[in-house]
């Protein structure tokens, strides 16, 4: 190959290479940070009928977290680029295994929460959703020292769920 061809196939390898971006990362996220820098997280009230106290705050922080964790979005109190609001509208219980006897031998525990979205830089990303998570025990456990563990794998899924939902766009 003759020294000018190379040099052309350099030249054209080049400016395809700096012509063609690929946005990709590790942990899911498709954002465009020079049109979206903030990102505004309510907390969101427990409006179900059946409550356990820490659920609020576990949840809550998790889902700042992980955008803290996995964007590079700064939170703010107000006027987010993204915004994200909503409540815990179900937590509850129920028996999900019988025994032989007809006594309870496993039950399920779910927890469901209603998010509103915003995009104001693409207001037809904008959605409302529930988003739901359900963790199994064993009824031989006692219900108050696996309700912790529970309420975090559940909080972890739907957090999880709502990042993919909101800023990962697959």
């Amino acid at each position: 190959m003759s020294r000018l061809h190379r040099v052309v196939m350099f030249a054209v390898m080049a400016v395809a290479l700096v012509s063609c971006s690929v946005k990709y990362s590790f942990n899911g996220a498709s954002i465009d940070y020079s049109k979206t820098k903030t990102i505004e997280i309510a907390d969101f009230p427990i409006r179900s009928s059946y409550v356990w106290a820490p659920m609020g705050s576990i949840f809550n922080n998790q889902l700042k977290d992980i955008f803290a964790n996995h964007t590079r979005l700064i939170q703010v109190k107000r006027n987010g680029d993204l915004k994200i609001e909503g409540e815990i509208t179900q937590y509850s219980q129920r028996n999900k295994a019988v025994t032989a006897e007809g006594t309870s031998a496993q039950a399920e525990l779910s927890m469901t929460v209603n998010v509103r979205f915003t995009n104001n830089a693409n207001h037809n990303e904008d959605f409302e959703r529930q988003f739901t998570a359900t963790s199994t025990f064993e009824t031989t456990q006692s219900f108050t020292s696996v309700q912790e563990q529970l309420v975090t794998e559940m909080v972890e899924d739907i957090t999880d769920q709502i990042f993919n939902a909101t800023v990962a766009n697959w």
